[in-house]
């Protein structure tokens, strides 16, 4: 079973636990119901946007859900071994460096963000979840609690998520970041 396929299971699981309809997912994520169907169905890929959407309704951050759709990591996780998640419609590559553990609560995450990609996310899936993002190539417009910000190689930005944000690659090449996560 591919982590399509173990996502889309998850998500069904994630609702079912919570007693929800499909119907009600759909107005806590904002998302149709026909969308979430299919996604759970393993009929369609979610995009990031939707992913943030339903870890938004579900209250745990992205790289925790996807987590739970792999395997338990190693101490030591090799380049070969780390897990890559991909949303062919933005050009969002995520590589899961540290996979995350129930047990901890930091993770570091490797992101490239194609050029002219505009990802927006309306909730964070956590309220007060720390984000320390490291660009190391191209540049990115970072949006978080309604300031903008620019960033280009070797800046750092340190906030945490309380509302929307959005991350935006002006190009003209992919943007390159690291990701340091801390749950609150």
């Amino acid at each position: 079973m591919g982590i399509d396929d173990r996502l889309a299971a998850r998500l069904s699981q994630l609702r079912i636990e919570r007693g929800w309809s499909l119907e009600e997912l759909a107005r806590r994520a904002d998302v149709s119901r026909s969308t979430l169907s299919r996604l759970e169905r393993g009929e369609i890929s979610p995009t990031a946007a939707l992913l943030g959407k339903l870890c938004a309704a579900h209250g745990r951050p992205m790289s925790r859900l996807l987590a739970e759709v792999e395997p338990a990591p190693p101490q030591l996780v090799t380049a070969d071994r780390q897990p890559v998640w991909r949303d062919a419609s933005t050009g969002f590559v995520r590589r899961s460096v540290s996979p995350p553990h129930p047990g901890l609560r930091g993770e570091v995450v490797e992101a490239v963000l194609a050029a002219g990609a505009d990802i927006p996310y309306d909730a964070p899936p956590v309220d007060g979840l720390e984000h320390h993002l490291w660009v190391l190539s191209g540049a990115l417009s970072l949006t978080v609690g309604g300031t903008t910000f620019a960033l280009g190689v070797g800046d750092c930005l340190r906030y945490q998520l309380w509302g929307p944000s959005r991350f935006v690659n002006p190009g003209p090449g992919d943007a390159r970041y690291v990701l340091l996560i801390v749950l609150p």
